[in-house]
């Protein structure tokens, strides 16, 4: 199967890459610099220009197009670039996966299903959640899967933010009050090419089974890691002048009975190791 990573030099990117390079023919994409994992082909990608993407997936005639490219700040990048991945893809003839999350709804319900209507209150959230409406439009046999906060052994952005806390290198505080339901990088890369080999399409949630809050989640990393529970710092994130959302819990049942990957929780996959 030909394998087309869109944003595959990022964290999720990459492991996706690592499985995926393994009897599959493998494109790579990278917006300012190239990964360090063998076995595909790495191509120099801005998702904002439309043709430039046009071209690379006429060019590599990918079967499979899976778009894990976002820039928090940028709308034009995290909505649009889909749009623009979403349009290529359907055109070749590929079939697209398009990474989510679940910053595109709020917490005020809490517990959401793959049913509910999106109802973002952050502009990354709404950037995603415009992603998604121009990702269905585009093709709707294209598949959507929302995930939640990301970590791995190590590499991931929240594990970073642990370290740093508790060696006192940066300011800022875990928030107690911000529950998610956080997912291993390499349980969601199988999921990822799992449901990617699969004919299903539509919206899919891929989380973890448990629903800890941010702080919990470092608790947790720093006793994997060795590090002093007491160094970090907890705050509430409904003290920011800024909303939001606070307890977003993703149902993933329906997808998990589909998958022969198993979604671990974050105090198995912490504490019992990856």
């Amino acid at each position: 199967m030909r394998i087309c990573i869109v944003g595959a030099s990022g964290f999720l990117g990459g492991e996706l890459l690592r499985r995926a390079a393994t009897g599959h023919v493998v494109a790579a994409t990278y917006l300012n610099r190239p990964g360090t994992t063998a076995g595909a082909d790495w191509l120099p990608l801005d998702v904002r220009d439309r043709t430039a993407v046009a071209d690379l997936v006429r060019a590599f005639a990918p079967d499979v197009v899976v778009n894990a490219a976002y820039d928090q700040a940028d709308w034009t990048t995290t909505a649009l670039g889909a749009a623009h991945v979403a349009v290529a893809t359907r055109e070749n003839g590929g079939r697209l996966v398009h990474v989510s999350s679940d910053a595109v709804f709020s917490g005020r319900a809490i517990t959401y299903t793959e049913d509910d209507v999106p109802d973002p209150i952050t502009p990354y959230g709404a950037a995603k959640a415009a992603a998604e409406v121009a990702v269905q439009v585009i093709d709707p046999s294209a598949l959507i899967a929302r995930t939640s906060l990301i970590v791995g052994d190590g590499g991931s952005s929240h594990e970073a933010m642990v370290h740093s806390l508790a060696a006192g290198r940066t300011p800022g505080a875990l928030f107690t009050d911000e529950v998610r339901c956080p997912v291993h990088v390499s349980d969601l890369a199988s999921a990822l090419l799992e449901l990617a080999a699969s004919g299903r399409s539509g919206v899919h949630h891929v989380a973890g089974a448990d629903a800890v809050s941010r702080y919990d989640l470092g608790l947790l990393i720093a006793e994997r890691d060795g590090l002093d529970p007491a160094r970090l710092p907890s705050g509430r994130s409904a003290d920011l002048p800024s909303p939001r959302p606070l307890d977003v819990r993703l149902d993933c049942s329906p997808t998990r009975r589909h998958l022969r990957t198993r979604l671990r929780g974050a105090r198995e996959f912490l504490r019992n190791g990856a």
